[in-house]
């Protein structure tokens, strides 16, 4: 090799470890970021359990806990009253692979003020009330089981479509438009949901229990994939400077 050729040489190899060193610190980096975030969704799926299988928080305290900000998602809880069922609004939703509604019912508490109920899922074709009478609940007090759920503050996506409150179908759960629609004053209404639990309905619907609560949780994929590229990465780079100082 000519002396004009060692300082270009040299600086491919400069070149060539940076690069290497650069690349395996963002696949460590990416390793570690992964392995973070599997405790942490540990953590919030092991949290989710104790909440559900906990004895039920009295609405008051989910109340205050929603007016202060706190997360309410996944409380038990328990609330008897009358259903409006004349003021019911549908969620479209599927259920076990099938299209439909959530029908969210208001509940009259004992001291006036209204509940969001989601009493569960229906076809699309028995959306109205008239195709399931038989689950239209009207004699006297019902108590309600089930599980808290925060109110959203806004459309969670631009991908979901605007609710369309004039057919009373709601693409995401805005609880103020709700209760706007069928004239119930927004300080009457409690400031979360309650997803109802499988007790049966008359007539078989709504089918309650519908709360999804399946996380997802591929963390620890995602981390042994990086830290795998960082290994293999580290191979390859080792047998090239072993070669390389072989052939001198």
């Amino acid at each position: 090799m000519n002396e004009a050729a060692l300082p270009r040489s040299r600086g491919r190899r400069i070149f060539a470890g940076v690069a290497f060193l650069v690349a395996l610190a963002i696949l460590l980096s990416l390793g570690t970021w992964q392995a973070r975030r599997l405790v942490w969704k540990e953590a919030l799926i092991a949290e989710i359990e104790a909440r559900r299988h906990a004895a039920p928080t009295p609405l008051g305290e989910i109340e205050a806990m929603a007016l202060q900000g706190g997360d309410v998602d996944y409380r038990t809880t328990t609330a008897t009253g009358l259903f409006q069922h004349d003021k019911e609004r549908h969620f479209f939703a599927t259920h076990d692979g099938q299209s439909g509604f959530y029908v969210y019912t208001p509940l009259q508490l004992d001291d006036g003020r209204f509940l969001f109920v989601n009493r569960g899922f229906v076809p699309y074709e028995r959306k109205e009330p008239g195709t399931r009478l038989a689950g239209q609940i009207a004699a006297g007090p019902v108590t309600v089981n089930g599980l808290a759920r925060a109110k959203l503050p806004e459309k969670p996506s631009s991908l979901v479509p605007d609710n369309d409150p004039a057919k009373n179908i709601f693409y995401w759960k805005d609880l103020d438009a709700m209760a706007a629609t069928v004239d119930l004053p927004a300080d009457k209404v409690l400031p979360f949901f309650v997803d109802a639990d499988a007790t049966p309905n008359p007539g078989g619907l709504p089918i309650g229990a519908v709360t999804q609560v399946d996380l997802p949780n591929n963390h620890l994929q995602y981390a042994v994939t990086w830290y795998g590229l960082a290994a293999a990465l580290t191979a390859v780079a080792g047998t090239m400077w072993w070669r390389n100082r072989r052939g001198g």
